[in-house]
C-alpha cells in the first residue's frame, strides 16, 4: 500500500499528522534531500514539501519529475509561500498547450 508523507519545519509539517500523513521535521537542504530519497524508495506515492525546502532541494526532486512516483507537491509553509507551485504549474500547461495561456500580465 502507498503511503503520503510530509517534508518540513516541525511547526509546517506537524498538522498533516492529524490527517493520518507521515511527517518529517527537517530544516536544513541535507535533511530534506536525504528524507526525500529514503522515502522515494519507501513506497510513497505523494510527498508534499514546504516550498522554501522545495525550492532549496529542487536538483534532486526534478531527478523525480519523469517518473510515475511519487508525485512531489510544493505546500506553503508557515512563514508563506515563494510562489514556486503556480510556477510549476505554469511550466506544465505551456509544456501541454505550447504557449503561455495562464497568468498573463498583459
Amino acid at each position: 500500500m502507498y503511503k503520503t508523507g510530509a517534508i518540513g519545519d516541525k511547526q509546517s509539517v506537524l498538522g498533516f499528522k492529524a490527517l493520518g500523513l507521515d511527517v518529517f521535521d527537517c530544516s536544513t537542504k541535507e535533511e530534506a534531500e536525504i528524507r526525500l530519497k529514503s522515502m522515494s524508495e519507501e513506497d510513497y506515492a505523494i510527498i508534499y514539501v514546504i516550498d522554501n525546502l522545495y525550492v532549496e532541494i529542487k536538483d534532486v526532486i526534478y531527478e523525480y519529475n519523469e517518473k510515475r512516483l511519487p508525485a512531489i507537491i510544493p505546500i506553503p509553509g508557515m512563514k508563506g509561500t515563494t510562489g514556486i507551485g503556480l510556477e510549476n504549474i505554469k511550466k506544465s500547461v505551456e509544456r501541454a498547450v505550447g504557449a503561455d495561456i495562464l497568468f498573463n500580465n498583459d
